[in-house]
């Protein structure tokens, strides 16, 4: 049966952040990529307005014809690349919250939540890519910055590198049933949802610190970049600025931002604790200047290196990365508080 495009924007209009009308349009892939991120954010829903004609000319394209497997490669499309970093990351945090306490978590856990997270961006529409490839990607990368939140952002790179330069048409396969379709969404769902939900609601201290590390190495790790880390900032404001356009400035609108505001200010306290922590590290006292923090790890190296230790490597293993992590983190430029607002 032919698909109608009124029938879409009505989907679109009472379930869009749902990905109704990409179910209902047989894309299974955008559906799902809706329902885990509510329509991007909302601004992915809004947008596809002008694209929904298109969606459902190559909805009935595919319908009306037994499509055999197209030749060739299909276009580079930077759209599709930027959406595969982005959803990579996100994989990448929620994995963060959920599986870090996990063991080889860096190494297993994570690269597979990236690669995941960039192989359902390159699946959406009538293109896909090559699964072993694009997770191998993550997997080499991920030990390069074991230990690291940052990882999140090389990982998802490499991935979406990977998912493009092999990416490809769809093969044609014959329609599944409605309830096939249901049954797979829903167990996709359930396995991103369920870990996220039980770490939320039975584990929320340990949620919050993995949402406030995380997030507090990103905004750091943006001082690099200031253009970036002021886009970062926007995007978490994002809801923010949303609630604003729809209310306007009204009391719930100041308190809502005065959430964020706290929000902000428990990042920067744990940032504060984890640089107390880290001149605990080193054997400094607070506020040791740059050639103390230099010489004092350069003499912690030396004494902790594993090949010097043999005959303890795993716990001089141990003290050899919570070194290096220190003097990463005291060396790294260090973002003015005022500046988050």
């Amino acid at each position: 049966m032919a698909k109608g495009l009124l029938v879409t924007y009505v989907l679109w209009a009472v379930g869009g952040p749902a990905g109704l009308h990409h179910l209902y349009l047989g894309r299974d892939s955008h559906a799902l990529l809706w329902m885990l991120t509510l329509g991007g954010g909302g601004l992915g829903w809004l947008w596809e307005f002008w694209n929904l004609p298109n969606f459902v000319a190559q909805a009935n394209r595919a319908q009306g014809q037994k499509q055999s497997s197209r030749e060739g490669i299909p276009p580079l499309s930077p759209i599709r690349f930027f959406g595969q970093m982005i959803v990579g990351i996100y994989f990448g945090l929620v994995a963060l919250i959920s599986f870090s306490s996990m063991a080889n978590f860096y190494i297993v856990g994570l690269p597979l939540a990236v690669g995941l997270g960039v192989l359902l961006v390159a699946t959406i529409g009538n293109q896909t890519s090559d699964f072993k490839n694009t997770l191998g990607a993550a997997f080499l990368t991920s030990p390069i910055f074991y230990g690291r939140p940052i990882a999140i952002l090389p990982i998802s790179l490499a991935a979406s590198i990977t998912a493009q330069k092999h990416r490809r048409y769809k093969p044609s396969v014959e329609s599944e049933t409605l309830s096939v379709r249901l049954y797979r969404l829903g167990l996709a769902y359930l396995a991103f949802t369920g870990p996220l939900a039980y770490s939320t609601l039975w584990n929320t201290a340990a949620t919050l610190s993995y949402v406030s590390e995380t997030l507090g190495s990103f905004l750091s790790w943006f001082s690099f970049f200031p253009l970036l880390g002021r886009l970062m900032e926007s995007v978490l404001l994002l809801p923010y600025q949303i609630w604003w356009l729809l209310v306007g400035d009204s009391g719930i609108n100041n308190r809502y931002f005065q959430e964020w505001e706290k929000f902000y200010e428990f990042v920067h306290s744990f940032q504060d604790e984890k640089r107390q922590l880290a001149y605990q590290v080193l054997g400094l006292s607070d506020g040791a200047t740059n050639e103390e923090i230099h010489r004092s790890y350069r003499e912690l190296v030396k004494v902790w290196h594993p090949d010097h230790n043999q005959h303890q490597r795993e716990e001089a293993q141990r003290h050899f990365l919570e070194i290096q992590a220190a003097y990463e983190f005291l060396t790294q430029p260090k973002k003015p508080r005022g500046s988050q607002r």
